[in-house]
């Protein structure tokens, strides 16, 4: 199971969604001089929060399902649909890091004027996440059609 290297891509993916579960994904100076902090689960200032419990919901799914591909290795079907499912959590993750990120001034805010905003290192991460699945994706199925052809030889 951990030779393969798909099962290092799986344990880099959720060891990066749990980062981006624990670090700032961005950080905006109003004009008051306040800082805002977008975390997984709340947008605050430390006075001031806005729940954001369903980007952080997403991100706990993004993180959890690929452990839980890791040990079905015996089924590289479930393997390839869980990564599918992987695939669009985490672009689920993106979009909502970026509706964040871009109306943070407008609604989430209300009525906060944003100096300056700033992407965290967590903001990454679903993006090499993504890259990641997507390589998980190609060894899986290299492993698919290398079992269906030692299958065909016997």
């Amino acid at each position: 199971m951990i030779q393969r290297i798909q099962t290092l891509y799986l344990l880099i993916i959720a060891a990066f969604m749990a980062a981006t579960l624990f670090t700032p994904i961005a950080t905006f100076t109003a004009s008051s001089g306040d800082v805002y902090t977008l975390s997984a689960f709340e947008l605050s200032n430390g006075i001031y929060s806005q729940n954001t419990l369903w980007m952080g919901i997403l991100l706990v799914l993004a993180t959890i399902l690929p452990l839980v591909t890791l040990f079905l290795f015996k089924n590289r079907l479930l393997q390839l649909r869980l990564c599918g499912v992987e695939v669009v959590l985490l672009l689920g993750c993106i979009v909502f890091m970026a509706i964040y990120y871009w109306l943070s001034g407008a609604n989430a805010l209300e009525d906060v004027g944003i100096l300056h905003r700033s992407f965290g290192w967590a903001a990454i991460m679903p993006i090499l996440s993504l890259v990641l699945t997507a390589l998980a994706v190609r060894r899986i199925f290299k492993d698919e059609v290398l079992v269906r052809s030692l299958d065909r030889i016997r």
